[in-house]
């Protein structure tokens, strides 16, 4: 069987070979005799063992082979249970790998660089070709140079002839997915910058498949040494060093010269399928240095205008808790704590709440549209009372004020019916609220042609400035795409539930129509979570009545707001109505939360202690998991309007509504 000699120095290079290999002799003493015979006696090769399909045809059969090892990754779970094998010559067929993951239990028999001999029995497991050892033997040092391999790849299978190999990527990749960072150790890189997601540029169908398609071929996993879960210390942070709140990686950071051991596996758990990764750590050669290309945006983009708009994700912001306590109150609708988000704990909430007011004081908006706040009320209980005491206490004055929708409609938990909803803050000093304070919670709407409700109501409140230039802000949280709806998605990219977000996005333009305010006022910025890619069709039928995408008119793809999957693009919105558009001076995006890697913000569980001080700091970084909006206007001056009887006026109004 394919009898090889391994020669004291000598360094080989076979024609057509992308790599070389250098073999020492082995010490004194560290022969010995195994069933496949002596260190340089005959074997089969990595590359007979792995062929040419994706799965060997060798299973099931004893065999010995040899070479170095390029990755150890040996010792009890979490850890691979094994080293990576790399046949010292190679056979030159650009179509078969030669290497092969030897499964050696919890043992720890070889280090990187070792020239081993493994005699066992060949098999798959999870799609990688292995072998499990019944006997390893030392045959001295050697090593190997990387095979390169260059991405967008030309198609999806070409990575199987690297299988368990050492490679090396000669260009600079960015981080596009750092998702699972803390969860599996594990970052998504791609060429070509960040990937997009195909709706948010592309056209539904045709266009978003073939984008799909390149995106697939453009991405690799860069991951650990091992398969732990919730790893600690997360290896993968900037400039070499592990993460930290202090030093984080963001998606659009850098990663040159990427070298290590390319491996079909799975992250650690069930849930997530095997993929192609390249493990650095342990691996001969191996090098991941992550640079600081997408630096942190110390304070919110410049907007101008007389006044700032802006809308937030709050990430589940409930003051009541799934503690487990049926002595503690639980969570509308149930009241029980089946229906509570966000925080688990008094303590996590403090997290929470510290990253949540940092960053809405931050934003520097005359109002605010909140998105997941708890449906609680407005009474001094709330969230939203506990949300705005906060607020006015870091600025040390009743700098805010919140829209209480049940007292202004007369209406117990008009903001729906589901656990948590949409809201609205704002600066008594700037602005005050007039006319009527409308609520969209229609069937056709909420429920958007399904059986059940899917929508959270949208909200909408015209605001008057010290001037008389009126608007109305108008929060929205469509359905997701994360459940299913009553009708199956269709294969053009849009995910679940878009034929429910539509019908939402038409009822909300014909109740816009019908002046729902009672203010005459056509200014409308229609605002929050539509849970639709700018290229979807709920986003492109407020395009097609007249309304403008602002963040796509002002800031490009670089207006994403969220990331999923590794891939990025905008569910958040801003959309102004034709004459509102006009007075818009820009609109942008703070890429403050979604970029940053989501073990970073406030939550404890799955955190070491020494984790839960390391990986949170108080600030605004990953206070949700999506970026926030911010839009300056210039209103033009309109009619003045007068103080209501039983108010009093704040300096620069004509009169109070709240």
């Amino acid at each position: 069987l394919y009898p090889r000699l391994l020669l004291a120095g000598l360094l080989t290079a076979l024609p057509g070979c992308m790599w070389a290999a250098a073999v020492d002799a082995p010490a004194a003493g560290a022969l010995r005799h195994t069933r496949g015979g002596a260190c340089g006696e005959a074997y089969t090769p990595a590359y007979v063992i792995q062929g040419r399909g994706e799965a060997t045809s060798l299973a099931g059969r004893e065999v010995t082979t040899q070479g170095v090892v390029v990755a150890d990754q040996e010792g009890a779970a979490p850890a691979l249970r094994g080293f990576y094998l790399q046949d010292a010559d190679g056979d030159g067929d650009a179509a078969t790998s030669d290497a092969v993951f030897v499964f050696n239990g919890d043992r720890d028999d070889v280090s990187v660089g070792d020239v081993v001999r493994v005699s066992g029995r060949v098999g798959e497991f999870h799609g990688q070709t292995q072998v499990s050892a019944s006997a390893v033997a030392r045959c001295g040092r050697g090593t190997l140079a990387p095979a390169p391999i260059v991405l967008p790849l030309t198609r999806a299978d070409m990575l199987e002839a690297r299988e368990g190999m050492l490679v090396t990527v000669p260009q600079t990749l960015h981080v596009t997915g750092n998702r699972h960072l803390g969860r599996f150790g594990q970052v998504t890189v791609s060429a070509h910058g960040r990937l997009m997601q195909p709706t948010d540029v592309v056209a539904p169908g045709d266009a978003a498949r073939a984008l799909q398609a390149r995106n697939e071929l453009a991405r690799l996993i860069v991951d650990d040494h091992g398969n732990a879960l919730h790893p600690d210390p997360i290896a993968f942070g900037r400039g070499g060093r592990p993460l930290s709140a202090a030093n984080t990686l963001r998606s659009g950071d850098t990663v040159a010269g990427l070298t290590g051991v390319l491996t079909w596996t799975r992250p650690g758990s069930g849930a997530d399928g095997p993929g192609w990764r390249i493990r650095p750590l342990g691996a001969l050669g191996g090098a991941a240095r992550f640079d600081a290309s997408n630096p942190r945006p110390a304070v919110p983009p410049q907007v101008g205008g007389t006044l700032r708009v802006a809308a937030i994700n709050v990430l589940n912001y409930f003051n009541t808790f799934d503690d487990g306590d049926a002595a503690t109150p639980g969570c509308f609708p149930s009241h029980s704590d089946r229906d509570c988000r966000g925080a688990r704990s008094a303590s996590e909430f403090e997290r929470q709440a510290a990253k949540t007011v940092a960053a809405i004081a931050a934003l520097d908006a005359d109002v605010v549209g909140l998105v997941e706040m708890e449906n609680d009320g407005y009474g001094p209980d709330s969230s939203l009372h506990d949300l705005v005491g906060r607020l006015n206490a870091a600025h040390g004055r009743q700098s805010h004020a919140l829209l209480d929708i049940d007292a202004r409609t007369g209406r117990s938990h008009a903001a729906g019916g589901d656990a948590i909803r949409v809201a609205i803050i704002y600066r008594p000093a700037r602005l005050r609220p007039v006319g009527v304070t409308a609520v969209l919670d229609a069937a056709a709407f909420v429920n958007g042609g399904d059986g059940v409700p899917r929508n959270r109501p949208a909200l909408a409140q015209a605001f008057e400035d010290g001037g008389g230039g009126r608007f109305v802000l108008v929060m929205n949280h469509f359905k997701s795409k994360g459940s299913t709806c009553d009708a199956p998605p269709l294969p053009d990219g849009e995910g679940e539930c878009s034929a429910v977000r539509l019908r939402a996005a038409r009822q909300l333009l014909a109740w816009l129509g019908s002046d729902p305010t009672r203010t005459g006022e056509q200014d409308v910025l229609v605002m929050g979570d539509l849970n639709a890619y700018a290229m979807e069709a709920p986003v492109q039928a407020f395009v097609r009545a007249g309304y403008t995408d602002l963040v796509g008119r002002d800031a490009g793809t670089n207006g994403y707001t969220y990331g999923f999957d590794g891939q990025w693009g905008r569910l958040d919105h801003a959309l102004a109505s034709p004459s509102l558009a006009r007075q818009v001076s820009r609109a942008a995006v703070w890429h403050v939360s979604a970029d940053e890697p989501d073990v970073l913000d406030y939550t404890q569980r799955g955190r070491s202690a020494a984790q839960r001080a390391s990986l949170y700091s108080a600030d605004v970084h990953r206070n949700s998991d999506h970026d926030p909006v911010i839009v300056g206007l210039d209103l033009a001056d309109g009619v003045q309007a007068t103080c209501a009887p039983d108010s009093t006026c704040p300096p620069g109004l004509a009169g109070d509504e709240r």
